[in-house]
């Protein structure tokens, strides 16, 4: 659904690779945002999150866990997840504005989160982001980037619009570069080292514009029918576990 997740955070997306000094890229998203959501349409867009966030991304962050919000845009996120300790990375850093105040706040691009040390994140989450990258050298980049901060055993959750069933609305969006799979994707973790602890092909509808999915409680509903995900889902969720021993990323060297 691109008005429930699309664009948390495009300008982190675009991470410098956009073609655009890092100020650029921000301002450019930052229209990007104004054309495509109205302020009726974002208000809108939190009270799904809120729904999402607490019917089922909860089930994989615990309340003592270290979470790491990739493109964290307005913040939807890190506002309805419990954890123990929130960051949020963006390269625009006008999102810090829109986080709650318990959210610790990053200038960085995806692809070098140096503030932050080996092993010491248990989730990390993205939504809509690896497709705006320009090639996918630099989604294997901020992979290993992501593999090298988690925790052994530490999950990355990412949701992403699925070009096998978005063909025709995949390149709608001026800032979509990479066309990216279920398989594709999952392809691309166990490079990066990460055991599939979970992908659902079919998860959330491309758009909920102008449809009753757009309703916090038809969204609850939703969710709880996953035979449903298969006739509406357009986007898919994948989990990435970073083993508790051994593996090895995309270079060839172990890791773990």
């Amino acid at each position: 659904m691109l008005d429930l997740v699309a664009l948390s955070g495009a300008a982190a997306r675009c991470s410098g690779w956009c073609g655009l000094p890092a100020t650029g890229a921000a301002n450019s998203i930052e229209a990007l945002y104004r054309v495509r959501f109205s302020r009726a349409e974002r208000v809108q867009k939190d009270r799904l999150w809120r729904v999402l966030c607490r019917h089922f991304l909860q089930e994989y962050v615990r309340p003592d866990h270290v979470v790491l919000d990739l493109a964290c845009g307005m913040g939807e996120f890190t506002r309805h997840i419990a954890a123990g300790r929130k960051i949020a990375v963006d390269l625009n850093d006008t999102a810090k504005g829109y986080l709650a105040p318990d959210v610790e706040f990053h200038t960085a691009t995806a692809e070098r989160l140096d503030f932050l040390q080996d092993e010491s994140v248990d989730v990390c989450f993205s939504s809509n982001f690896l497709e705006h990258l320009p090639t996918k050298q630099a989604v294997d980049s901020v992979l290993a980037e992501v593999f090298r901060v988690l925790r052994k055993g530490g999950r990355y959750l990412a949701i992403q619009p699925n070009i096998r069933y978005a063909y025709r609305e995949y390149w709608d969006f001026y800032d979509h570069f990479t066309a990216l799979s279920d398989r594709s994707c999952a392809e691309a973790f166990l490079l990066a080292g990460f055991e599939i602890e979970r992908l659902v092909p079919r998860f959330l509808p491309f758009t909920t514009k102008g449809k009753a999915a757009a309703r916090p409680a038809a969204l609850r509903l939703y969710l709880a029918l996953p035979p449903v995900w298969r006739l509406f889902g357009k986007q898919f969720f994948i989990v990435g576990r970073k083993p508790l021993v051994g593996g090895t990323g995309t270079d060839g060297t172990p890791r773990g």
